[in-house]
């Protein structure tokens, strides 16, 4: 099984070196499958960078500078003593697809939005909808576990701030 799996990668590798080696001619066009990609005319984020926006809401709290880890429009910061807040601007993925993730998710809102609410011992996600396939995850994690029950007032606190920057509905 393991030579198959090896042997698997090894496929997977040459394929994706020849696929960022090769040049495509022809014209770009935009998919129709109506699902917006980060930097599409339809991104309701266009222009929102989730570190800028972070530490404007984070500005005189306390929090250090945003930080983005991934490749995604999503970011986080650290406050001492308290933990890390985070922010997720995802154009692609809307509330169904976190519900999937997370079942035990229950329904709340966030300024008129739906919405939903994972606490875990970690912290707390408020996951609420943009549209049909855009969602903003505002977060929470506590870096004391015994006040684990303040995450979600303050991940809310923050989804409610984050939604008053969107364009409305």
């Amino acid at each position: 099984m393991t030579k198959k799996l090896a042997a698997v990668v090894l496929v997977c590798a040459a394929i994706t070196t020849a696929a960022c080696t090769s040049t495509v001619s022809g014209t770009p066009f935009r998919a129709t499958t109506g699902v917006p990609t980060p930097g599409d005319p339809g991104d309701p984020f266009a222009g929102m960078v989730a570190c800028q926006v972070l530490d404007q809401l984070n500005a005189s709290q306390g929090f250090g500078p945003g930080d983005n880890i991934s490749h995604r429009n999503e970011c986080t910061a650290t406050k001492p003593g308290l933990g890390s807040n985070g922010l997720a601007l995802d154009p692609v993925q809307g509330l169904a697809a976190f519900k999937r993730v997370n079942p035990d998710s229950v329904g709340t809102d966030v300024s008129g939005r739906k919405a939903l609410q994972e606490q875990s011992p970690l912290g707390c996600t408020i996951a609420f909808e943009v549209s049909e396939h855009a969602r903003v995850l505002a977060q929470m994690a506590m870096s004391m576990p015994e006040r684990n029950a303040e995450a979600c007032p303050l991940a809310h606190d923050l989804a409610v701030r984050v939604e008053a920057l969107l364009p409305k509905r």
